[in-house]
């Protein structure tokens, strides 16, 4: 789709909002709570949290934190667009949906993490669903707090003392009542240690959800192998090195966009061996089916040599 900037707003220290609204005015698809939108972002292809309401949107709202060492999305977004530019965007995807039958929502959101979280807040206020918030971030750089406030009201707990909030997060996580889902979007050391946490007090795996952004939030993963079937080669994938670019230094070429897992460009198909999939892009079922995969960020499952149709 092409969309035209029609609003951008300091909406704290290094983040900015950014409105979109289709050209000719039309209503734009819909979304399910905690969709991405990924877009265009000069030479490159990122996907950003939707942060307003999904349901028959005249706009769509992201906001976009400034990553001094990134790979240049946010920099164009922040140094670059204006208001009036047309920018090309993928459709929604949802990659941290709510459980439509969960009895309780408990969100959990750390710094540019609250963007899917204010997305969940809406639709938990539009069908009357129950839940809890506890957002913790630095401060002065708190985005989205009157927001949170006023969806969430007297459910909403804020921190900016990180000691606060660890005590406060033991406290919740035991104190939930059966049926309440888990949902924790923010840095990668705050996601491992609100999911850590929630295992050992009990919580099941099936009711924590989380997102991470990119893969800079991702580890640098075990070495495995990739064999080439069509041109019966083995390449060698190291630690913190990704399969795509494993294959472009033996001279192989894939295309590709965004290598942040988010735009399908360098989707690959498997023939052997199971993918372990880090990407935004493919859905459930297409990652159980196990043949295909973004070479971009996913590896090989511990032990698994891949076999890709190059």
């Amino acid at each position: 789709m092409l969309l035209k900037v029609a609003e951008i707003r300091d909406a704290a220290v290094d983040i900015r909002s950014i409105t979109f609204v289709d050209p000719d005015g039309a209503t734009l698809p819909g979304f399910v709570p905690g969709s991405h939108l990924i877009v265009s972002a000069g030479d490159r292809s990122n996907a950003y949290s939707l942060t307003c309401d999904g349901v028959a949107p005249s706009s769509y709202t992201i906001s976009v934190l400034r990553v001094a060492d990134g790979q240049g999305g946010s920099r164009w977004i922040h140094d670059d667009l204006a208001v009036g530019d047309v920018v090309e965007v993928e459709p929604p995807r949802s990659a941290f949906a709510p459980a439509a039958r969960a009895a309780k929502h408990l969100l959990i959101a750390g710094g540019i993490g609250v963007t899917p979280i204010v997305s969940h807040l809406r639709a938990a206020r539009r069908w009357g669903r129950e839940v809890q918030v506890l957002y913790t971030f630095r401060e002065g750089r708190g985005a989205h707090i009157d927001d949170v406030v006023a969806l969430a009201g007297g459910a909403a707990e804020l921190f900016t003392a990180p000691d606060d909030f660890t005590r406060r997060l033991a406290a919740t996580l035991i104190d939930q009542p059966i049926g309440t889902h888990l949902y924790v979007c923010g840095p990668a050391g705050m996601i491992d240690h609100v999911v850590a946490t929630a295992a050992a007090a009990g919580w099941p795996e099936s009711r924590i959800g989380f997102e991470r952004f990119g893969a800079d939030a991702l580890d640098a993963g075990d070495p495995f192998v990739v064999r080439l079937t069509e041109s019966d080669r083995t390449i060698d994938v190291p630690s913190g090195v990704s399969v795509l670019e494993a294959l472009e230094g033996n001279g192989i070429r894939v295309p590709n966009r965004c290598r942040q897992g988010v735009c399908g460009e360098c989707r690959i198909p498997v023939s052997g061996g199971e993918p372990l999939h880090r990407d935004l892009y493919l859905t459930d079922d297409e990652k159980r089916a196990g043949d295909a995969f973004m070479p971009c960020v996913s590896r090989a499952c511990e032990g698994a040599t891949l076999e890709v149709s190059l």
